[in-house]
């Protein structure tokens, strides 16, 4: 990666809701050395970049400024946060159109900057507009990450830490699939404090009625919370950080994200959320997560939307 050992250096490609927040969280983490905002509301970043200087003598030094396309060059991380957001009602796939167009204006001037680091794309729908942004660069499918279930997957362990009343750092879990409406739960898998999920929530008489529809109700949170106060973007915007921290700081982490699938859960050539090793080069091994029958199945049906989509608004 581009001058990884000597200064990191991020880009962040969309000052909105989630684009700031990336920000202040990366400031609070002290992750990198320097992160240039690049938006076309030039007055917001540049005001943004002034108030986010400010935090620097509590948490520590992070050259913060706005900046063009051009200054990917020699930037390790290219974060794009870019796009229309999903208005009450409306799906994550419902935005692939308007997206896809917005991408497209991103990509190719940051490629011909001589960009060489990894992108890490949250824009929606994430999972198309991450593959999106692998076939319009060119680049290796490792080194195009999507936030994709990470997300969903806080979500349903936060629900689950509540329900069963044990501490969120215990619980293992993750939210597969699409990031919308095809996502599911993976209950085989799912531990807390390294015993069954599905154990533990029998000792407490949870049903897996009861599981359901708390996964029902992680499923419909982003819409809750965009019902609410119009936008979700701390989540996501730590979501990013995360997967930020892991690249630069070369982790060896497993994180749920949007991965390119060849051959695992029998899926090829499309992005979709699953466990993923992230470290400096990206993405190094992508995790199969034993499934039962029935998630399988819908891991199969998440997978077959996402490609219809797919071919449709990329020409595949």
């Amino acid at each position: 990666m581009a001058n990884q050992t000597i200064h990191q250096k991020v880009v962040l490609i969309g000052d909105g809701a989630v684009g700031s927040s990336y920000a202040f969280a990366m400031l609070q983490q002290q992750i990198a050395d320097e992160l240039v905002i690049v938006d076309i509301q030039t007055d917001h970043v540049s005001g943004d970049a002034l108030d986010l200087e400010d935090v620097q003598p509590l948490t520590g030094p992070l050259n913060v400024h706005p900046g063009t396309y051009q200054d990917a060059t020699d930037a390790d991380l290219v974060v794009i946060t870019a796009g229309v957001p999903r208005k009450p009602g409306e799906t994550r796939l419902d935005l692939v159109n308007k997206n896809l167009n917005i991408l497209k204006t991103i990509v190719k001037p940051i490629v011909e900057s001589g960009f060489a680091g990894i992108f890490i794309v949250a824009a929606n729908p994430v999972d198309i507009l991450t593959m999106a942004t692998q076939k319009l660069s060119g680049f290796p499918r490792e080194r195009v990450i999507g936030t994709g279930t990470s997300l969903d997957s806080s979500r349903w362990q936060v629900a689950l830490a509540n329900r069963l009343s044990v501490d969120l750092r215990t619980v293992d879990a993750y939210i597969l699939g699409e990031h919308g409406d095809g996502q599911f739960a993976a209950y085989q898998a799912a531990a807390i404090a390294g015993q069954p999920l599905l154990a533990v929530a029998a000792k407490q008489g949870v049903s897996q009625l009861q599981l359901t529809d708390l996964e029902t109700t992680t499923r419909k949170k982003g819409g809750s919370i965009i019902g609410l106060k119009g936008a979700t973007f701390y989540g996501v915007a730590t979501s990013l950080m995360r997967l930020s921290r892991a690249v630069l700081h070369n982790e060896n982490i497993v994180l749920p994200i949007g991965a390119p699938v060849d051959g695992q859960y029998g899926l090829h050539d499309l992005y979709i959320g699953t466990p993923a090793v992230i470290n400096a080069q990206g993405i190094a091994q992508i995790l199969e997560v034993p499934l039962s029958a029935d998630e399988q199945a819908k891991m199969v049906a998440s997978a077959k939307s996402l490609q219809a989509i797919a071919a449709d608004a990329l020409g595949d």
